[in-house]
């Protein structure tokens, strides 16, 4: 049987400083929706019926992989009262 030998270092230095940032990028998003949701005591189920949002799309969500529109971001942010992402304006 074939050992794959190639260490999560090597995969990272084979990947591009756009997909890094990405990737990045993601899991920050998702763990301020999960820091903004445990803040005002939701579970999964309860975030998404308070959406109208299916739990299966919560937990996509909250995988750190989703691809979130503007359109999700500024429901979210106004879900929550507040920014899900900051922008910095020069």
């Amino acid at each position: 049987m074939k050992r794959i030998n190639t260490s999560f270092d090597e995969m990272l230095a084979n990947t591009s400083p756009a997909i890094q940032q990405e990737v990045a990028m993601e899991f920050a998003v998702s763990n301020r929706i999960y820091e903004l949701m445990t803040q005002r005591g939701l579970t999964k189920l309860q975030f998404a019926q308070a959406l109208g949002k299916k739990p299966s799309e919560v937990t996509k969500w909250l995988s750190g992989q989703h691809n979130f529109t503007l359109r999700t971001i500024s429901m979210l942010s106004t879900f929550f009262g507040q920014p899900l992402i900051h922008i910095h304006e020069k």
